[in-house]
């Protein structure tokens, strides 16, 4: 491609990091991703769209080949790269750790790997800060390859306006005094990328910073400002909303994060959605007995004979059942607790016996007191 071709940037290409780690980690034999190396726009070549839009962007690539660079496509091994130096580096229990080689090693295992992960929270989130170290080092390298001067729009400290200033006059060279103090902190940003910490990035030494409440902000994203798509990649163009690097899977099957939480079987979110289930039941059980005595107590009396035959059959007939399934304490123990507990009726006292109470003298019998230890004075 001819150097006159297209005008020549005036800063750094500003590209999105979590677009770039989508677009190589979806990239395989069935799907094919480009950078456009002259304003950093990414193209998905979507075989769905009709013949006639392929045809026109077959023509694009032949005319003008050298702008348009495919991003490397993540091939069975480096997968598996991925997920053993994980389980080398971050794992440290003897039993989950063999227990991911097993599954590295088995069908489906980038599938089997991540519900493995997923499933395991406390694993999960070394996974993703591991997966996105990884992922950065492998970007940064293949475009050190192509040698092309850039920055990542989240590691900037700049506006959500100046950013996007600097996108619009990219090509301009007569731009306002803001433009042009942070066309050079971004050149100057640039340059770290091609230094050897961007590739081997090594802990900070000294003394820990001080523990301080972590403020979430709402990530800036910036509008994507484009002067020179050609109209035959329009169609092509790969733009999707990702914020965080959670949002990226790993996964070769599911686009997004959702659909791989929902496929996931076993998952812990899953199994927090049953228990929950089940406790909101129970919860709803409890209300109806409630309402039901909060509406028998205002009829007063007469409700509270109600009451009783009513809870009667409600143990009988519901509650005893339940208890019978589950094997624990049903809404039976509580019903029970609010019943009257029934008099025993007095035995008849014969003539004789009563006589003789008559006339036997009455003893008075004076209570033992109890010193505060518990024995008797």
């Amino acid at each position: 491609m001819a150097k006159t071709a297209y005008p020549e940037a005036k800063n750094p290409l500003i590209l999105r990091f979590h677009r770039l780690m989508d677009a190589f980690a979806k990239s395989d034999d069935e799907r094919d991703f480009y950078l456009d190396r002259i304003e950093g726009f990414l193209l998905f070549i979507d075989q769905d769209k009709s013949q006639e839009e392929l045809d026109t962007l077959e023509k694009e690539f032949e005319k003008h080949g050298g702008r348009y660079l495919l991003i490397p496509k993540m091939t069975f091994y480096e997968s598996k790269k991925f997920m053993e130096g994980f389980v080398n580096e971050k794992v440290y229990d003897i039993d989950t750790k063999e227990k991911l080689l097993d599954i590295i090693q088995s069908k489906e295992a980038r599938e089997n790997f991540l519900e493995f992960i997923y499933d395991h929270l406390t694993e999960l989130e070394k996974w993703q800060q591991f997966y996105v170290e990884r992922s950065r080092i492998r970007i940064i390298e293949w475009l050190r390859r192509y040698q092309i001067k850039f920055v990542f729009e989240e590691d900037l400290d700049l506006t959500k306006n100046l950013i996007e200033k600097l996108k619009k006059h990219l090509f301009d060279s007569k731009v306002p005094r803001e433009v042009s103090a942070a066309r050079e902190a971004i050149l100057a940003k640039s340059i770290v990328y091609y230094s050897n910490e961007a590739l081997n990035p090594r802990p900070k030494r000294g003394r820990p910073p001080k523990q301080v409440v972590k403020v979430e902000l709402e990530p800036q994203v910036t509008v994507d400002i484009y002067t020179t798509v050609p109209s035959s990649v329009r169609q092509f163009l790969y733009s999707p909303e990702i914020t965080s690097a959670t949002e990226v899977t790993f996964s070769s099957r599911y686009d997004t994060e959702a659909e791989l939480l929902a496929s996931l079987r076993g998952s812990a979110r899953v199994k927090v959605d049953e228990k929950l289930q089940a406790l909101s039941e129970r919860l709803e059980s409890l209300r109806h007995i409630s309402s039901r005595l909060a509406d028998l107590k205002e009829m007063g009396p007469e409700g509270e004979g109600k009451f009783i035959r009513g809870a009667v059959t409600f143990g009988k007939e519901e509650v005893k059942e339940e208890v019978e399934e589950k094997g624990k304490k049903g809404i039976m123990e509580v019903v029970k607790a609010f019943l009257p507990k029934k008099r025993e009726k007095a035995k008849p006292v014969s003539k004789e016996i009563e006589a003789e109470i008559k006339v036997r003298p009455t003893k008075i019998v004076t209570p033992i007191k109890r010193k505060k230890g518990g024995k008797k004075s």
